[in-house]
C-alpha cells in the first residue's frame, strides 16, 4: 500500500514539475494576412531557432503558435502563393505579461511587380520590397542580376503613367550612422540611375535614404542585419 502511494505521490509531482515548466515557457503567435485587405491568408509557415537552428518546425494555415524554447530567438518564414515570401525574428525578451510574443504577419504583393501591375491598381502608400536587387557588399553597385526586376519597375511606371515612386534605402545597423545613411542614399541614387536610363521619368522617381534607423530587426545576428540592408519601393501618386 505504501509503494502505492509513494508511486502515485511521485507521479503527481511530475506532472507538477511538467505543469510548472509548461507555464514559464513564452510562446510565439500571431495571424497570417494580407497587407491590403487584412483578410486572412493561409500560408506555409516554418520556423527555426537561432543562430543555429537546432529546434525547426513547420506549419500551415493563417494563424501560427509555437513556444520559444530555452529563451532563444526564432526566425519565421511565411509563404504563400501570389505573396511576397515574409522573414522576420521572434525575440522572447519581447514577450508580453502573458508570456506570448504576439507578431500578426502581413503578406505584401510579390517583387514580380510586372505581374502584379497586370493585374491589381497600386493604391498610394504601398510598400513593395525589391527582394532580388543585389549590391557588392559596401557599395552601391548594382548586380547584374537584378536587372530583371528592376527592368519590370520601368515597366510598372509605363504601365501606370500617374505613378509617382519614392526608392526608400536601408543598411543594417552595423558600423558609422553617418556611413550608412551616405551607403543606403548612394544605393536608392543608383538603383534611380538604372530606372531613368531605362526610360523612366527622373521626375516620378524620389529616393529618401534611413541608413540603419528603420531596422525590422534590432537583433545582433547575421540573420537579422541581411534582414534589414534592403530597398522598398513606396507607391506616393497614381
Amino acid at each position: 500500500m505504501k509503494t502505492v502511494i509513494v508511486v502515485a505521490l511521485s507521479f503527481l509531482y511530475s506532472v507538477a514539475l511538467m505543469a510548472q515548466e509548461t507555464d514559464t515557457l513564452i510562446y510565439a503567435q500571431g495571424k497570417i494576412v494580407n497587407a491590403a485587405t487584412k483578410e486572412l491568408v493561409s500560408a506555409k509557415i516554418s520556423f527555426q531557432s537561432e543562430p543555429f537552428g537546432n529546434r525547426t518546425g513547420l506549419l500551415s494555415g493563417d494563424s501560427y503558435s509555437f513556444a520559444l524554447f530555452d529563451g532563444e530567438k526564432y526566425s519565421i518564414v511565411v509563404e504563400a502563393p501570389g505573396f511576397a515570401v515574409a522573414k522576420y525574428l521572434l525575440d522572447p525578451a519581447q514577450a508580453n505579461a502573458e508570456r506570448r510574443v504576439v507578431k500578426d504577419i502581413e503578406l505584401a504583393l510579390p517583387s514580380t511587380l510586372a505581374k502584379t501591375a497586370e493585374t491589381t491598381p497600386h493604391s498610394i502608400g504601398h510598400i513593395m520590397r525589391l527582394d532580388n536587387l543585389i549590391f557588392a557588399v559596401g557599395t552601391a553597385k548594382i548586380s547584374a542580376e537584378s536587372h530583371s526586376e528592376l527592368d519590370e519597375v520601368v515597366k510598372m511606371l509605363k504601365d501606370y503613367p500617374k505613378m509617382v515612386i519614392q526608392l526608400e534605402g536601408h543598411t543594417d545597423v552595423k558600423g558609422d550612422p553617418k556611413l550608412n545613411m551616405k551607403l543606403s542614399q548612394e544605393r536608392v541614387d543608383a538603383v534611380k540611375t538604372y530606372l531613368v536610363s531605362k526610360g523612366s521619368s527622373k521626375a516620378r522617381i524620389k529616393t529618401k535614404a534611413f541608413g540603419g534607423t528603420v531596422p525590422l530587426s534590432k537583433d545582433n545576428s547575421e540573420v537579422a542585419h541581411k534582414m534589414n540592408r534592403r530597398v522598398e519601393l513606396r507607391v506616393l501618386e497614381n
